[in-house]
């Protein structure tokens, strides 16, 4: 069954490069990036891998833990990981699951008969705190994830889940926002942004970011 947005992230425990993991109590009161490895030793997740390691200060910020999976057992990660640490100048600090019984990529759907029918693809999963699905992404085995667009939907779903709005097009931290169309009663708007809106037409009002 595929995972949709809204859905609650299903819980497993399973073994990872730091220890046997119980995925919902690991993520506490986090926000989590749940995202899947064809295998060991390959080219474009030993990038991938390696630049998530540098994101560490910006995931910490958001309050955001990262996990990987792969299907390959534990001892070939932690030989992997010595191998992302080297070409990739950094160290890798989060863990990487060890799903070789295939019961996590079996949960998100992580298997593509299309793809192929042993191996995961290369999906992606934000998680809030409340353990509901909130992103999902699958990119083609040729393309290296965009991290820094994973950053900008977190920033974009912390800031809409605390106040009234949404983020419109390309939109980066700190630029306009929308006001929601559901906000009609101008006293609560007035209150909500002080620095009040422009009304582009009458369903599309742009407001200064709220402060986070």
């Amino acid at each position: 069954m595929s995972i949709r947005l809204g859905d609650i992230a299903p819980d497993f425990e399973q073994d990872s490069s730091e220890g046997r993991i119980r995925f919902h109590e690991w993520l506490g009161d986090s926000w989590g990036v749940l995202f899947s490895h064809p295998a060991d030793f390959t080219p474009v997740c030993t990038t991938e891998l390696g630049f998530t390691a540098k994101l560490k200060d910006q995931f910490a910020q958001r309050n955001v833990k990262a996990i990987a999976l792969s299907v390959d057992p534990v001892d070939s990660h932690i030989k992997w990981i010595d191998d992302i640490n080297e070409t990739q100048s950094t160290a890798v600090n989060f863990p990487i699951l060890a799903d070789a019984d295939r019961k996590v990529s079996e949960l998100y759907d992580l298997i593509h008969p299309n793809a192929n029918d042993t191996l995961t693809v290369r999906s992606l999963f934000v998680i809030d705190p409340n353990k509901k699905v909130r992103l999902t992404i699958t990119y083609p085995a040729s393309t290296g994830r965009n991290f820094h667009e994973i950053l900008r939907v977190i920033d974009s779903l912390q800031l809409t889940d605390e106040h009234k709005v949404a983020t419109p097009a390309n939109w980066q931290d700190g630029d306009e926002v929308v006001i929601v169309p559901s906000l009609k009663d101008e006293d609560e708007i007035k209150r909500r942004f002080p620095k009040g809106y422009r009304a582009v037409k009458p369903y599309l009002r742009l407001t200064p970011q709220p402060n986070r």
